[in-house]
């Protein structure tokens, strides 16, 4: 419980607390003015009789009151003083986590260390360490200010905390012996390039010894610059480790990568894809190793592959598998061009896909940390497709589906301790999972809201916006903002958001997973009509992108 002293009342310590003051203006101006009076005074009533139950009832109803009335009210949505009577009405509660969990969904001063200073000091209180420490680190991710006064009590209450655990250490009774200070949750952003680089050296031996790295110490000094290449690509020649790539043009670019594709040795049969990275950025090679050493040989069609990699003091080139079909967006696209949805059969068909494919990679211990639908290239099967086979997901349906491409965000779990929360931000408008927008950390969440923003993509035709909820017990739970069209089948879409967009453990996800991917193949086993409706879909499909 926190416990505000008389004498040491910060709220005291507020002019505007002041029983002088004249109400009449003041009031019209700041009409919180009135309850703090109110609660002032109530307050000093309930210390003088603390044997009154009558007193604390009617101080804890003047709180609740306060924090009804004004919660909703964005003059006093940064205000420390509403901050404090929040604290006061959590500690007269005995429920400090139902007030900071409305008031995380509200907004109200999330910014202020002394929230997460109380939150914290209550959780002490209450035994559950664990989650205080939680709370400090959660405060200090969001820079909560004064984050130095923040920082101070947090270390105060570590090292308070290392003297309990050296002192329980030698008692085997207690609790503090097996919950050492080295297991508890770490916050690490997995995208930083100080967490990236100290990873690589750790590894180098290892990755030196991968099948395709090849490493200089001296700038790229090949007879075509690369820099040339993004206005005269065509047909220029390219050698890398004595093989010549003729490049045939560019398929994207971006900040600090270019992809061109190339014909290798002037083969048209062999086509490859050239990603050309300033500075050079050997991560990515590296997750894609970790794809063939985890990935089942059933799934890998489902993620890219890396040939080699060509490591220069200035660059890296990448060399992999080029897909000539088309992106996920790019299906979406051919239908918004057309002022058309994607059929919902195709939808149902690739949320199977994209289900698939995280309930693999989570099940490995690896994050894409980038998933949407420009990063999921299109496969299609060379042979015709048929309804038997797709229960099986055999035959030529094998060869049918998405293939996950861009690993540059990519994370590979077992390089951090097991209760390793990420607190990165991909900064990908559109993107950004719940716990990014609000400054929270995260884990298998990242993929997880791609996914249901790629659905929504496809079912809308418009990236997704989500709306907070409060539950009746203080809880809060998300949802897309746009409805589903009464025509869909909204047993199956509802629950995918629903599960997917309030992910609060950070366990594995895979059951769920799952569970979601199995709701939509056993509807379309009972449906078998679908499956020759999603056959002739595929087939439009795929005239339609590989005719333009």
């Amino acid at each position: 419980m926190v416990q505000f002293d008389c004498d040491d009342n910060p709220l005291r310590k507020d002019p505007s607390w002041s029983t002088q003051d004249e109400p009449s203006l003041r009031s019209l101006v700041d009409p919180i003015l009135p309850r703090l009076r109110s609660i002032y005074e109530a307050a000093a009533e309930s210390r003088s009789h603390p044997d009154d139950p009558a007193a604390a009832t009617r101080f804890r109803d003047l709180l609740e009151d306060c924090v009804r009335s004004f919660a909703d009210d964005e003059r006093y949505r940064d205000d420390v003083r509403f901050l404090k009577i929040c604290i006061l009405y959590g500690d007269a509660i005995q429920d400090f986590e139902k007030v900071f969990r409305i008031m995380e969904v509200k907004g109200i001063c999330q910014a202020h260390s002394l929230l997460y200073e109380a939150y914290a000091m209550s959780l002490v209180a209450g035994g559950k360490l664990v989650e205080a420490h939680e709370v400090f680190q959660l405060g200090i991710s969001k820079n909560a200010e004064p984050l130095d006064r923040l920082k101070k009590m947090h270390g105060m209450f570590l090292n308070h905390l290392a003297a309990v655990a050296q002192n329980a250490a030698a008692d085997p009774k207690s609790d503090m012996s097996s919950r050492s200070l080295n297991q508890w949750p770490t916050l690490v952003d997995p995208w930083s390039m100080p967490t990236i680089d100290d990873l690589l050296r750790k590894m180098d031996t290892n990755i030196r010894k991968y099948n395709g790295y090849c490493r200089s110490s001296k700038v790229y000094s090949g007879k075509v610059s690369f820099s040339s290449l993004k206005n005269y690509s065509r047909n220029k020649i390219v050698e890398l480790g004595g093989c010549k790539y003729q490049i045939k043009g560019c398929s994207g670019l971006g900040g600090f990568a270019q992809v061109y594709k190339a014909h290798n040795d002037s083969n048209p049969d062999d086509v490859l894809a050239l990603k050309i990275q300033k500075p050079a950025f050997p991560w990515e090679f590296y997750m894609y190793r970790q794809l063939d050493k985890r990935i089942p040989d059933v799934e890998r069609p489902s993620f890219g592959f890396a040939h080699k990699v060509h490591i220069f003091a200035d660059l890296s080139v990448l060399v992999c598998d080029y897909l000539s079909h088309g992106t996920l967006q790019d299906a979406i696209n051919s239908n918004l061009v057309m002022h058309k949805l994607m059929e919902e059969v195709l939808c149902i068909y690739y949320t199977i896909e994209m289900l698939r494919m995280l309930e693999t990679l989570h099940g490995v211990g690896i994050i894409h940390g980038d998933f949407k639908p420009d990063n999921l290239l299109v496969r299609y099967a060379r042979e015709e497709l048929t309804e038997s086979s797709f229960i099986t997901r055999s035959g030529p349906w094998r060869d049918q589906g998405l293939c996950l491409v861009d690993w540059g965000r990519g994370i590979d779990l077992s390089l951090f301790p097991a209760d390793t929360r990420f607190i990165g931000d991909c900064r990908t408008s559109g993107f950004r999972c719940v716990e990014m927008q609000e400054n929270q950390p995260w884990k298998y969440q990242v993929d997880a809201y791609g996914l249901c923003v790629i659905v929504h993509m496809m079912l809308h035709g418009s990236y997704m916006t989500i709306e907070k909820k409060v539950n009746p017990d203080g809880s809060y739970h998300y949802g897309p903002k746009i409805p589903f069209k009464r025509y869909w089948n909204s047993d199956l879409w509802k629950p995918l958001f629903s599960e997917l967009l309030n992910l609060r453990s950070d366990g594995s996800d895979v059951q769920l997973l799952r569970s979601l991917r199995e709701s939509f193949e056993n509807y379309l086993r009972d449906n078998p009509k679908l499956i020759t409706t999603l056959k002739h879909s595929l087939a439009k499909q795929k005239a339609c992108l590989c005719s333009a």
